[in-house]
């Protein structure tokens, strides 16, 4: 018997409760939702021969990006293979988290555009394709993909809110900030626990340099993202960025405290928050005091994971931090191995940028900073496909730029952040002004006459 669900897409489930079960979940994966899981457990104890629901489990194991979620997506994926498949978007399901376990994000996007070309009003087919071209830093693609479907999301459309959140992302990271803003607020309207959407405006006030708007954004909205897993660490992070463009480096490091880093997980995206705040924070003065030993801990086993380039170099960030040469080595080492080999999509990308910008920041965590410098450059042309948003990468932006000011590599940094500035819409914000400010005031020391004249 076939049924539709809350997007009217035709699911192979003949029991009521398993459908239910497989909406609640639906909606709380496109809000971020804490409570995911919890539906997506009641659905296969209620629907067990359900493949559909195995292929997600292991889609959502898979974008964890950790060795050990990666065997939990295997057999996910071994049990989906032994069940009938079901219908077309069933089965693109089941393929797609076959290509991510063969190491192909691309290959798993194909497979769900595939089908959102025939149906692109398939929001949960949206989002996962929205994630995957997230990991793999395809924001044309994420654009075009949402901007597809848009049409399809009529205003009574049970996902048009979770879209608009997507489309509002879309937008800004391709640099397109007035409309990003207002598609942002829309999706917020429509769906009020749409932290995706909320974020995405926070993301704009941080690339146009707008911290107290970003602030005044935040503030009061808190329950859009209270009822989040995880990701609610990540807009905490954002307003830490915020007071840190302000100058209030201690609200920033009493909130890394008390909400960024209030759980000690070893998730690479909540070690991401928390690195590169840190490394943030300490390029302005701050000290870090014990906090990147927790750190370093934790990613000191992570050396051989090699799932993402964007998780190894934040785990590479608390290894320099706290100056773990042993584990440092073994990571270099196995980037290098990765690098050599290159023989799928993950690994092209730890060779190119990754192995270039781990050199950078070993050298940088060193206090070699030319050396740091000449990497992390290399690496600069191609960091977008680390994947990961602007605003995270940006952290790499700021090391490359402070590498070139501490070398005193003066024009060459001056050049770097004059581009940070086009590429942010030409957007002035406060590292830019007090960077600038840093390079001039070092200009003068090395040429007085000049200075002067």
């Amino acid at each position: 018997m076939t049924r539709h669900d809350v997007f009217d897409q035709p699911v192979t489930l003949s029991d009521a409760h398993a459908v239910a079960e497989w909406n609640a979940m639906c909606l709380a994966f496109l809000a971020h939702g804490a409570a995911t899981p919890v539906h997506l457990g009641k659905l296969l104890e209620a629907a067990p021969e359900y493949a559909a629901g195995h292929a997600v489990k292991g889609l959502f194991y898979a974008l964890l990006g950790r060795r050990e979620t990666l065997a939990e997506a295997t057999s996910a994926c071994a049990k989906a293979l032994r069940l009938p498949r079901g219908n077309t978007r069933e089965q693109a399901l089941v393929t797609a988290l076959q290509a991510m376990l063969a190491r192909s994000p691309s290959r798993a996007i194909v497979a769900l555009e595939g089908v959102l070309s025939q149906t692109p009003s398939d929001t949960l087919l949206m989002k996962l394709s929205h994630a995957l071209r997230f990991v793999i830093g395809d924001a044309p693609g994420m654009r075009a993909s949402v901007e597809r479907s848009l049409p399809a999301h009529s205003q009574d459309h049970a996902g048009r809110g979770f879209l608009l959140g997507c489309h509002a992302f879309a937008l800004e990271e391709t640099g397109d900030y007035a409309a990003a803003a207002r598609a942002g607020r829309a999706a917020l309207a429509a769906t009020p626990n749409d932290a995706w959407g909320l974020h995405a405006v926070a993301h704009v006030h941080d690339m146009t340099g707008d911290a107290p708007g970003g602030l005044e954004w935040l503030t009061g909205r808190e329950a859009a993202w209270q009822q989040c897993n995880n990701f609610r660490f990540h807009v905490w992070w954002h307003k830490a960025l915020m007071l840190l463009d302000l100058g209030r480096l201690d609200e920033a490091l009493a909130l890394y405290d008390a909400e960024i880093r209030s759980e000690k997980t070893d998730d690479y995206r909540d070690i991401s928050n928390a690195t590169s705040l840190l490394s943030r924070l300490q390029l302005e003065g701050v000290d870090i005091g014990h906090r990147w030993e927790e750190l370093a801990d934790l990613a000191e086993h992570r050396t051989e994971d090699g799932c993402l380039i964007f998780a190894d170099l934040h785990y590479l960030l608390a290894l320099t931090g706290d100056g773990r040469d042993a584990a440092i080595a073994r990571m270099l080492a196995r980037l290098s191995r990765d690098a050599e080999r290159a023989g799928d999509e993950v690994d092209a990308r730890m060779a190119v940028p990754g192995l270039a910008a781990a050199r950078g920041l070993e050298h940088f965590g060193e206090g070699e900073y030319s050396a740091a410098f000449t990497h992390l450059v290399a690496a600069r042309p191609a960091m977008q496909g680390a994947g990961g948003s602007h605003a995270q990468r940006d952290v790499f932006e700021r090391m490359t730029i402070d590498a070139g000011i501490r070398a005193g590599r003066l024009r060459e940094a001056e050049q770097i952040l004059a581009s940070r500035t086009i590429a942010r819409g030409g957007y002035e914000d406060g590292y830019a002004a007090a960077r600038q400010q840093l390079i001039a005031h070092a200009a003068t020391i090395a040429c007085p006459d000049s200075a002067g004249a």
